[in-house]
């Protein structure tokens, strides 16, 4: 994705363009798995984990990208689609955790079942995931 694409993608939730903001959102949008901070602190290694926790921070609450706690060990973020507004149940879809690679996937096109919760319990976020194999660690 070219500069302008990214700060166009920023622009459009109303983040403010940084040089951090727009590396972080290059490496997100060529990635095929949700990544962990730690990851990000593994490729930015120029830059510290609070910078990293931050920018992840405000695209979340953008709606840029969303967290994931899927069953490893940390949490992971995803980018969002184009039409997403992050708001449950209506984008809320299905997260697979690979139990061998660690990889975790989003299935934006898979929605959570609908289901009615007891009274008096008031959902604002939904996360489905299932873990097994992906398909590179069955074969």
């Amino acid at each position: 994705m070219n500069e302008q694409a990214l700060i166009k993608k920023l622009r459009t939730r109303d983040i403010q363009p940084t040089a951090m903001r727009l590396l972080v959102l290059q490496f997100l949008s060529e990635q095929k798995a949700a990544v962990s901070l730690q990851l990000l602190e593994t490729h930015f290694t120029r830059s510290d984990r609070t910078t990293l926790y931050r920018t992840l921070k405000t695209f979340e609450d953008k709606g840029l990208v969303h967290r994931i706690d899927d069953a490893g060990d940390s949490t992971k973020y995803a980018l969002c689609p184009p039409d997403c507004t992050c708001s449950y149940p209506n984008d809320t879809h299905l997260h697979f955790f690979c139990t061998e690679c660690e990889n975790t996937f989003c299935f934006t096109d898979l929605s959570i079942p609908n289901f009615q919760l007891p009274d008096q319990f008031i959902p604002k976020k939904g996360n489905f995931v299932i873990s097994g194999h992906c398909p590179s660690c069955a074969a």
